[in-house]
């Protein structure tokens, strides 16, 4: 999986290496980064779906795995806007942030993924006890903000964000029970979250 994870940096750092970082070389690189951040986010929604479906709760781990790679690449997207966008200058950046919608969701969408990171550990899951689960489903707002983020950043072609949008739909609408129980195989494990 870690590997696996790693294919979206190792693929960015080759085009940095090859200069195929487009004519706008720091827009390209944080758009690739928001990207690989939403898709991981996608995946670990997309988890206990498949994992109700093909009858395998030996996928629960992944859910985790790819929540937290979401998070490095999310940091990681926040970070190249902050140093190479606008250089740390935090004047600059509160105006951002008041000013433009996109960069405000964006980054209350990383906000949001702090805690789960932060408590993704057992040792926070034991400390916690069910409000480790109530804390944890505050994902089910950080992707539909991550797809607000990037619809409200594109400009005018709103085909990919809105495939994203429908993906997340869909993933969200499988989690209530009635709509679930609809799909053969995805009510045969108890428990929806």
């Amino acid at each position: 999986m870690h590997p696996l994870a790693l294919v979206p940096l190792a693929l960015l750092l080759w085009r940095f290496k090859t200069d195929q970082l487009t004519a706008n070389p720091i827009q390209f690189i944080t758009h690739w980064t928001g990207n690989a951040a939403l898709r991981l986010l996608l995946l670990s929604l997309a988890v206990t779906p498949v994992k109700r479906l093909a009858a395998l709760p030996a996928l629960n781990p992944l859910r985790k795995r790819l929540g937290l790679w979401g998070f490095f690449y999310a940091s990681l997207h926040l970070t190249i806007f902050i140093g190479l966008d606008y250089f740390f200058d935090w004047q600059l950046l509160w105006e951002e942030l008041s000013q433009k919608r996109y960069v405000l969701v964006g980054f209350t969408a990383w906000l949001l993924m702090v805690p789960l990171a932060v408590t993704s550990t057992r040792g926070w899951q034991k400390r916690l006890g069910r409000r480790w689960t109530l804390l944890h489903r505050s994902v089910y707002a950080v992707t539909p903000l991550a797809v607000i983020h990037f619809v409200w950043l594109v400009k005018s072609d709103y085909r990919e964000p809105a495939l994203y949008g429908i993906v997340v739909a869909l993933l969200l609408l499988l989690r209530i029970k009635k709509i679930a129980a609809r799909v053969p195989g995805l009510s045969r494990i108890p428990g929806l979250s």
